[in-house]
């Protein structure tokens, strides 16, 4: 990255929708206009793959299969599945999405279309069989996904043994008793990607880079796990041997252990890391940017026994290393890439991103005091006002004490910074920053408060991942006037009169 750019944070699902969610439909279409017109040039959207219970764009059934929630209904209309006529709003003015209530809603409309689907197959067959012959995952995922619809959604574990064991025995099922139930998974996933396709096509179109996460772990919960077993460390009843986590550090001294599964690495790099050759090359398909979440286990990986108590009992284990980030940036040569490297970090995962030239990150609200803003911010790097996971900084600003808030107003004052709103003054900071990249969250631009934070971590809490906007109204005001910040940081390029 060698040009200064400016990009917005905002998740798919918060962007204004009329169906409950924010989707694949004229309103995203909508939201790329008035980030092009403002002068952004990368849109972070999160990931969009099927969620599981917890409603996390980071807690997925799968790394390729999309979550048909983010479909777009009025668009199944123009293509003559649905009737114009026949489709309603759901939630249409809330700030906050139900998932539960979406799902069961966009369902109804599902089955129409995919009636109507078959009925037309005639008109979609070329499009689909090349569709079907491009994602070479789809079959899994939907044998995965027919199978857990059956068990009620539950982790392929509490399976009866026939279903559990079907990737290693496929002898005692006969899927031709679910060719319907597979057809509609195939159907949803074709309808997914040709909207991702029109709308990442659109970005484009406008000029705008869409970036997105990988996570260096799956889920084990996951047609990932379940169907290639082997690239995973399980015990013979399918359960990990070990589980990922991170260790205990200054800033979580308790370290955290999830439910991931450690690769089996040695087995990945005898077939050249094609699980990983297949997940880039497939996000490659929409994405100009892969921000590689947990960047850190490229060198060392914090795991974990299934039955400990605390994190803190894990170890530390030699990662893949350069050997996997050379296939990556071989396997796709023109991909972005930015390391999620917060948190412990070391000296080697430095080098790696100086060898392989993958910008780290920085974040304004982790040194929000004035000694720690004086420190320079290097230009190789993504400056982040905030994230998902922190509070927007309007939040953080009201949570310091008097004393802070007068010396960090103090600090932007003697810097030129002579608006009223902290929000104002941190996004045009972040902005005016040697960062070649700047990313700021919708929050922090529109200075929204704690009920507009997108993530507490470390807490399963149900208004996680549910923050919308409600409409249009308000926030375009916002977006047009960091234009002004854009232009002034030489983040915009200014067409001549």
């Amino acid at each position: 990255m060698t040009t200064r750019r400016a990009g917005l944070l905002l998740p798919m699902f918060s962007v204004p929708a009329n169906q409950g969610i924010g989707d694949l439909g004229q309103k995203t279409i909508r939201m790329i206009d008035y980030i092009a017109e403002a002068g952004y040039k990368i849109w972070q959207i999160l990931p969009l793959q099927r969620m599981g219970i917890s409603h996390s764009p980071y807690q997925t059934l799968s790394c390729f299969a999309g979550d048909p929630i983010y479909i777009n209904i009025d668009r199944l209309s123009e293509i003559g599945l649905l009737t114009q006529s026949s489709i309603v709003n759901c939630n249409k003015f809330k700030d906050y999405v139900n998932y539960d209530e979406v799902r069961q809603f966009k369902e109804v409309y599902f089955k129409k279309a995919f009636r109507a689907f078959k009925k037309n197959f005639e008109q979609f067959k070329e499009e689909f069989d090349q569709f079907t012959e491009e994602a070479f995952w789809l079959k899994d995922w939907c044998i995965y996904a027919e199978f857990k619809s059956l068990y009620n959604n539950v982790a392929w574990t509490d399976w009866e043994e026939e279903y559990r064991n079907y990737p290693i025995d496929r002898s005692n099922i006969d899927l031709k008793d679910h060719e319907d139930g597979l057809f509609y998974h195939a159907f949803l996933q074709f309808m997914f990607y040709r909207q991702l396709d029109e709308v990442s096509a659109y970005a484009a179109s406008k000029g705008i880079l869409l970036m997105n996460d990988m996570p260096f772990y799956v889920d084990f919960d996951s047609a990932d796990v379940w169907m290639d077993r082997a690239q995973f460390l399980l015990k013979d009843d399918g359960y990990p041997e070990y589980v990922a986590g991170s260790a205990p550090d200054r800033k979580d001294p308790s370290g955290q252990k999830w439910d991931r599964p450690i690769y089996n690495f040695k087995a990945q790099a005898m077939d050249g890391y094609q699980f990983w050759k297949n997940r880039v090359l497939w996000l490659s398909r929409n994405y100009q940017i892969l921000r590689i979440d947990h960047f850190r286990a490229f060198e060392k990986y914090w795991r974990i026994a299934p039955n400990a108590k605390e994190a803190k009992q894990g170890k530390w284990i030699q990662g893949p290393g350069k050997a996997l980030l050379e296939v990556l940036k071989e396997t796709c040569p023109t991909m972005e890439w930015v390391a999620e490297d917060l948190g412990n970090t070391s000296e080697e995962i430095v080098l790696f991103e100086e060898q392989f030239e993958i910008p780290g990150m920085k974040v304004l609200l982790d040194r929000l005091d004035a000694k720690s803003l004086k420190q320079p911010i290097p230009r190789k790097i993504v400056l982040y006002t905030s994230t998902y996971d922190l509070p927007t900084a309007e939040e953080a600003y009201s949570g310091c004490d008097g004393n802070k808030r007068i010396s960090l107003r103090r600090f932007f004052k003697n810097r030129g910074y002579n608006v009223r709103s902290f929000h104002d003054m941190l996004c045009q900071f972040a902005l005016d920053s040697q960062a070649d990249t700047v990313i700021l969250p919708i929050q922090d631009v529109c200075g929204y408060k704690g009920q507009a934070r997108i993530n507490v971590a470390l807490t399963v809490d149900a208004d996680n991942w549910t923050w919308k906007l409600k409409d249009f109204k308000t926030f375009p005001k916002e977006i047009e006037k960091s234009k002004e910040w854009i232009i002034r940081s030489k983040r915009k390029e200014q067409k001549a009169s």
